[in-house]
């Protein structure tokens, strides 16, 4: 890629999301015309502009802007942890949900709306939290009695893993059957109770998860030649793994607790960007981020505007999108699995 492109590229995915922006603000139940959003953001701004009436105000910055932002900071966050799992088990099926990190999260929400706390600061948040971490720990706990401590050996725990604590969320339902509803509703993840309490938590993890994900980024580069490569030319892969997953494990908890499960948009984001831009793990994180926010705000758009006035969750518009791209990868002769090992 040209010195020219990596410059311009950044910049038209920038206007092409504030665009998106403009467009997803305008429209739902309450259709707000293009020239009032300008108004409203003028208003804001201190420059002087036409008399707004106060449900286009209220429509705009207390329900449509704040989920807008967030889909975009969830989006993000989900495709820039799945580039990282892949690039770390160098595999492109594998992402947080795979590898179990999401439905460790998913555990510690169900048991705070079961026990009532979900109506409390941050009573969602810390559960979910503390229960992806304890998963984390669990399943990298777990390989080192491994006597190989292989990435392989990381990646069929976690699925184990997976697999357990799902039947373990499924007897939590049963048992609990007044919060089914609440909780089957949240792991299909949703937008719509978001508001700027949850992004002002959420943008500064989001940005102090980021940094050492980029700043790993070179020995990610080496890692994808292989465990031994890597460790010959200096790379202290331990040392690298457990950061990297830690810091995706906190980013991917914190936006699970606010927006509940989302899946796919860590699995297909991340090998779409690798195919157009390779495997550079700088690049691929940028990239992934901005094709994440993008997806995240176009599946979130259309699951409360495809069915107005009713509203989907949003992981079911991911899922379909997801799923069949997914089956696709493993299909696919030649793929990036077979490519790394």
């Amino acid at each position: 890629m040209g010195k020219k492109a990596q410059i311009l590229l950044p910049i038209i995915f920038v206007f092409a999301i504030l665009l998106s922006v403009i467009i997803a603000a305008s429209i739902g139940v309450v259709s707000i015309p293009v020239e009032v959003l300008f108004d409203m953001v003028k208003s804001a701004l201190g420059f002087p502009s036409q008399p707004i009436p106060d449900y286009y105000e209220i429509t705009l910055w207390q329900l449509r802007l704040p989920r807008i932002v967030m889909s975009l900071l969830t989006g993000a966050s989900l495709a820039i942890c799945g580039s990282v799992f892949q690039t770390i088990f160098r595999n492109p099926i594998c992402d947080p949900y795979i590898l179990g990190i999401s439905s460790g999260a998913s555990l510690g929400a169900a048991v705070a709306f079961i026990l009532g706390w979900d109506a409390m600061l941050l009573g969602i948040t810390i559960p979910a939290l503390a229960t992806a971490l304890i998963t984390l720990f669990l399943i990298l706990g777990i390989a080192r009695f491994n006597r190989n401590k292989n990435i392989e050996t990381i990646l069929l725990t976690g699925i184990a893993t997976n697999f357990l604590i799902s039947a373990v969320i499924t007897l939590l339902l049963v048992v609990n059957q007044q919060e089914m509803n609440k909780i089957i509703f949240w792991t299909m993840g949703s937008f719509a109770t978001v508001s700027w309490h949850e992004i002002k938590l959420l943008l500064p993890i989001f940005l102090i998860c980021l940094s050492p994900l980029y700043y790993y980024a070179k020995d990610l580069n080496i890692m994808q030649l292989g465990i031994e490569s890597a460790k010959s030319l200096g790379v202290d892969t331990r040392k690298t793994t457990f950061i990297t997953l830690l810091f995706s494990s906190i980013l991917i908890a914190t936006a699970v607790s606010f927006c509940g499960v989302i899946g796919f948009i860590g699995l297909i984001i991340p090998h779409i960007v690798r195919i157009i831009f390779g495997n550079h793990n700088r690049r691929l994180l940028t990239y992934s981020l901005f094709f994440g926010a993008f997806f995240m705000l176009l599946a979130d758009t259309l699951a409360r505007t495809i069915a107005i006035p009713s509203e989907l969750p949003v992981g079911s518009i991911t899922a379909m999108a997801g799923a069949p791209y997914f089956i696709y990868l493993l299909l696919r002769k030649g793929s990036f699995v077979h490519s790394n090992h």
